[in-house]
């Protein structure tokens, strides 16, 4: 089946040749209506189509669906659908990551949180700056929120420096029930167990080789690389922290979560905790 638009293409090289418009049209069943029609898409699709590619130049490991999300708030509301046909006209793509292989195994995950700021999962990150200065980074999430609490970077991180960080944190969070973690060194040294024990938390380390049993901030950990390390050129370590300081701030306000519903973390725990204290006046 020949579409419209190659039919007008054969009725205009028809009247190229010397038919009128008329005997093109009745030669091969066209309405001359159609003739003068223009499609009013590529008008709808242009300004969309620009917006998309400022936004995936800005954010290149995003994909279409999260891209989506930020294009609503500049006020293009559309459907998955039509998000997907304007990122595939735009030929955008987000590279493809290097598949691992993974052991068929039970993953289990003890005491899952229920609420904001009932579990914080810890781990490092090692990169390097240009002058081979080497970065050391702290992260500490909130499992339920997915909110990023803080990223230390620093050349080399101890468990002293661990519980510092930690004390601050509860200083301005509030303590947590639960703090996961690996097995590093700093993690089972006596000096944060001892801290830990004294501030009535409860330290749920993972089995050793099973990363997936601290899946959240591994997940976070991943996203910290793959959207900021890997996409920033740090001179020193001083730069590296404002850098990276701007991003976790992106993080927590503006990045879309879709785990969330494409909320952000900080949007998520101010409505997490306004409708805790909504249940709270409700029972008394």
């Amino acid at each position: 089946m020949v579409s419209a638009p190659a039919r007008r293409q054969q009725v205009a090289f028809a009247t190229g040749r010397g038919l009128s418009i008329r005997r093109s049209c009745a030669l091969l069943n066209v309405s001359r209506s159609t003739l003068r029609y223009e499609s009013k898409r590529e008008r709808t699709d242009a300004p969309v189509i620009t917006a998309m590619r400022q936004l995936s130049a800005q954010y290149p490991r995003y994909g279409y669906r999260r891209i989506q999300v930020f294009l609503e708030r500049q006020g293009y509301h559309m459907s998955a659908d039509r998000a997907w046909r304007l990122w595939h006209k735009s030929a955008l793509q987000v590279p493809r990551k290097r598949p691992r292989r993974r052991i068929a195994a039970a993953r289990p995950r003890t005491k899952a949180p229920t609420g904001a700021g009932q579990v914080w999962a810890y781990d490092f990150v090692f990169d390097a700056c240009a002058n081979g200065q080497q970065l050391k980074c702290l992260t500490v999430i909130d499992e339920y929120t997915r909110e990023s609490l803080a990223i230390d970077v620093a050349g080399s991180i101890r468990s002293a420096r661990v519980v510092e960080v930690l004390s601050q944190l509860i200083g301005v969070h509030g303590a947590p029930r639960v703090l996961r973690s690996d097995n590093g060194p700093e993690f089972v040294s006596r000096a944060l167990l001892r801290w830990a024990a004294n501030e009535g938390l409860d330290m749920a380390l993972i089995d050793p080789g099973k990363p997936w049993q601290n899946g959240t901030a591994e997940s976070f950990n991943g996203k910290f690389r793959d959207e900021c390390l890997s996409m920033e050129w740090f001179r020193n370590r001083a730069e590296a922290r404002v850098v990276i300081e701007h991003w976790r701030q992106h993080y927590n306000q503006v990045r879309p979560h879709s785990s969330l519903g494409n909320e952000t973390p900080e949007a998520f725990r101010i409505k997490c905790r306004s409708g805790t204290q909504t249940e709270a006046i409700l029972q008394e």
